[in-house]
């Protein structure tokens, strides 16, 4: 059995991010067991707290969680075009002591993926999340990108995937990193 955690990059109740996430969740196949991760509650990073009170219980979570994991994906929106900061910010945590680093992101490999109501479905905050995953020695999958344009017109009110095309293509996403870690495990 896979283990896949999905981490949404978004603290918004109606986040199309958090909506593909859940969705992909759901479209994942039996033999991957998919776990979710939340930002809330991480605060902002500060030097200051970490050297006073080390890492908070928030973020130490989070990096158990992605410890814990066999493969990562980021589902991240596209702010400014780039890399939300309440994302980032929540990776730095999890990189923190630096001694940790490796144990939490070396060789682990993450995927990405990301829904923009604009046209271009976060290829730039993708981008831009390629040195951070580089420098984090992370294994980033090379294999696919999901990246989903007009995404209000693909889920309704409630935050439910509605079109059938997406999911499929959602599906074969998510098997596809499945079936990379498992490569990778076989090795």
């Amino acid at each position: 059995m896979t283990k896949i955690l999905g981490i949404s990059g978004s603290l918004r109740k109606a986040s199309f991010n958090t909506a593909l996430l859940k969705a992909a969740q759901s479209v994942a196949p039996d033999e991957i067991t998919f776990e979710t991760a939340t930002l809330h509650a991480i605060p902002l990073y500060d030097g200051d707290v970490e050297a006073a009170s080390g890492v908070p219980a928030a973020a130490e979570e989070l990096k158990q969680k992605i410890g814990a994991a066999d493969g990562v994906i980021l589902f991240t929106p596209e702010y400014n075009n780039s890399i939300p900061g309440v994302f980032k910010n929540a990776i730095d945590w999890a990189s923190r002591p630096p001694a940790d680093i490796r144990k939490v992101f070396g060789s682990r490999p993450f995927a990405l993926a990301g829904a923009s109501s604009g046209n271009f479905g976060t290829i730039l905050s993708q981008n831009a999340w390629l040195p951070v995953m580089r420098t984090l020695g992370a294994d980033l999958w090379a294999g696919k990108r999901f990246m989903l344009p007009k995404a209000g017109t693909l889920f309704d009110d409630d935050g439910a995937l509605t079109d059938d095309d997406t999911r499929e293509r959602l599906r074969g996403f998510v098997k596809a990193f499945a079936d990379y870690i498992a490569a990778r495990r076989a090795r």
